[in-house]
């Protein structure tokens, strides 16, 4: 039985674990060979394509940074070497850090901002290269954007940043049917979230308490609307963002 991917190949940024990891996983389930990019975690990126190896799926980690412009062209070449073509990109790679206003310096500006934004912004510009008439782009935003917390300045201004962006690149490249589309994720449960001590928290509980379906999210939550986009299924969508947080925004 055919699936949704079929034939085509995804490039997941930061995918090593948490929701991109298991975007790799339900990718490669449909039937797309997946790109498992990872920065740091080489283990965690090899484990994903194990995982997707073992499931019957085709997949190869690949390292690079993506807040470092000079690693962006090795990770597509890498691509094309493997697997010949790029269709999908999903830009998940992303990092948080709340500070109050009196904290915030240039670093922790640059650090969210170079990955969050700059590096999504040229990552999708590398893709576009190498996709012919027709792909998607995902891109991973976060409820934070329109929520927009205390303490959540400089994070939340790169997400509303990714919003923006969303719309704007589905105008810009609807004329080659590239369709560009983001998902917002609510409090998501994952390893990063465990060792920030987040998911133990009370803040964990003040936003169950606000979500009318009454809990966090988990990876699984976030991956099947992702692949919703990669798909033919979301054809004639473009420019839309959709919230994925348990009705929490």
């Amino acid at each position: 039985m055919s699936k949704k991917l079929d034939g085509k190949v995804a490039v997941v940024t930061g995918a090593s674990k948490g929701i991109g990891a298991e975007i790799a996983r339900q990718l490669a389930a449909e039937g797309a060979a997946v790109v498992v990019n990872y920065s740091s975690s080489k283990e965690g990126a090899d484990r994903v394509v194990s995982d997707i190896a073992k499931s019957g799926g085709k997949a190869v980690a690949v390292q690079a940074n993506v807040a470092r412009p000079a690693d962006i062209p090795r990770l597509f070449h890498e691509t094309k070497r493997a697997f010949g073509r790029v269709d999908v990109l999903v830009n998940n790679a992303g990092v948080y850090e709340f500070q109050p206003l009196e904290n915030v310096t240039p670093e922790h500006f640059h650090r969210q901002y170079d990955l969050n934004v700059l590096g999504l912004i040229l990552a999708t510009q590398e893709a576009v290269k190498h996709m012919g008439d027709g792909g998607s782009i995902v891109n991973i935003g976060s409820v934070a954007a329109t929520l927009a917390p205390p303490t959540g300045s400089v994070y939340s201004g790169t997400k509303a940043a990714v919003n923006a962006i969303t719309k704007s690149l589905a105008g810009e490249l609807g004329s080659r049917r590239i369709r560009v589309n983001a998902v917002n994720p609510g409090m998501v449960e994952t390893e990063g979230t465990h060792s920030a001590g987040i998911t133990e928290s009370d803040f964990r509980k003040q936003v169950e308490a606000q979500t009318p379906l009454g809990r966090i999210g988990k990876p699984q939550d976030i991956a099947p609307v992702v692949v919703f986009f990669a798909s033919p299924d979301s054809g004639w969508i473009t420019g839309e963002t959709v919230y994925v947080s348990g009705g929490n925004r």
